[in-house]
C-alpha cells in the first residue's frame, strides 16, 4: 500500500514531517498525537485503518518537527493542524486525536469547522485548565534530559494491558528528542487554554473513546465533554487506562471504522468527503 513521509512547510512558519498512507482516493483521516510523542505512536493503529487515506504528522516541538521557542498555545497548535491540511491540499478530514492531540482536535473543530468532517477523541480531555499532578516535575527539567526520567514519566499513565517493548522504547526516544523547553512550553500551552467547548460548539459528528481506569481524566469530565458536543457518542472501555491508543489499537480501529462507516453510509453521496 502507498506510504511515504512528506516534509510540509506550513504557513505558520514551521516544517513538519507527515506520514501519508493509503489509497489517494480514500477518505482522509488526520491523526494528532499526544504531548511528548510523535507520529510513531500511531504505528500500531495505521495498518488497521483500512479503506482510508491516513495523514500522521509530527506536531510542533515534537518528533522530527521544527522546535521553535514559541507557538505552543492551544490555539497555535490548532492553527498548525489546519495548516497541515492546507499543505496537503485536503479541504476536510476526519480528525483522530489521542490524549492531548484530542484537545488540539477540539480546538481545530471550533476554529476551522469546515476542515473537520468528524472527530474521534481517544482518551482526550474536556479540560486541562490548571496544573497537572506532574507539572512540578516538568518545570524542573533541564537539558540534557535524563533517559531514566523520560522512562519513569511513562508511569504517570499506568498500563493495564501489555504493550510491546519496542513501542515503549519508541516513546522513550520521542521524549528524548524534545528539549526541556519543549516539554514545558507544550504543557503550559495546553494547561493555560480555555477548554475549546467553552468557547464554541463542535458540530462535527464525534466519537469519544475513554478508558474507565483512567487516573488522569475522570468520568464526569468525559460526560461533560459528551454533553457539550451535540449528538456525540461516548464509548467506555471498562478495563483500560488513560493510554487508550497504546493499550487497545485494535479496538480503537474497530470502533473508529464502524463509527465512520455508519456516518458516511447515512449521508447522501454529495455529502461524503
Amino acid at each position: 500500500m502507498d506510504s511515504e513521509v512528506r516534509d510540509l512547510r506550513l504557513h505558520t512558519g514551521i516544517t513538519v514531517p507527515c506520514l501519508v498512507h493509503g489509497d489517494g482516493d480514500a477518505k482522509p483521516v488526520l491523526l494528532l498525537h499526544a504531548w511528548g510523542e510523535s507520529r510513531g505512536s500511531f504505528d500500531r493503529l495505521i495498518p488497521l485503518l483500512t479503506g482510508f487515506r491516513v495523514y500522521a504528522p509530527d506536531l510542533r516541538g515534537q518528533g522530527e518537527a521544527d522546535k521553535p521557542e514559541r507557538g505552543y498555545s492551544l490555539a497555535e497548535q490548532a492553527e498548525d493542524a489546519a495548516a497541515i491540511l492546507e499543505a496537503l491540499n485536503v479541504p476536510s478530514a476526519v480528525v483522530v486525536g489521542s490524549s492531548s492531540g484530542g484537545y488540539v482536535a477540539q480546538q481545530l473543530a471550533i476554529a476551522h469547522p469546515q476542515k473537520v468532517a468528524a472527530l474521534v477523541l481517544v482518551g482526550a480531555p474536556w479540560s486541562l485548565h490548571g496544573r497537572t499532578a506532574f507539572a512540578d516535575e516538568v518545570d524542573a527539567l533541564a537539558d540534557p534530559l535524563d533517559e531514566d526520567w523520560v522512562r519513569a514519566s511513562l508511569s504517570w499513565f499506568p498500563l493495564l494491558h501489555e504493550v510491546p517493548a519496542w513501542y515503549i522504547e519508541d516513546r522513550v526516544r520521542d521524549g528524548l528528542r524534545m528539549p526541556a523547553h519543549m516539554w514545558k512550553g507544550i504543557l503550559n500551552g495546553l494547561c493555560e487554554a480555555t477548554p475549546p467547548t467553552e468557547t464554541g460548539t463542535i458540530h462535527a459528528p464525534t466519537l469519544i473513546l475513554w478508558g474507565a481506569q483512567d487516573s488522569l481524566l475522570p468520568r464526569r469530565d468525559q460526560e461533560t465533554l459528551a454533553a457539550r458536543i451535540p449528538g456525540s457518542v461516548l464509548k467506555v472501555y471498562p478495563d483500560v487506562g488513560h493510554p487508550v491508543l497504546w493499550e487497545g489499537p485494535e479496538q480503537v480501529a474497530e470502533d473508529t471504522t464502524a463509527f465512520l462507516a455508519s456516518l458516511f453510509d447515512a449521508r447522501k453521496p454529495s455529502d461524503v468527503l
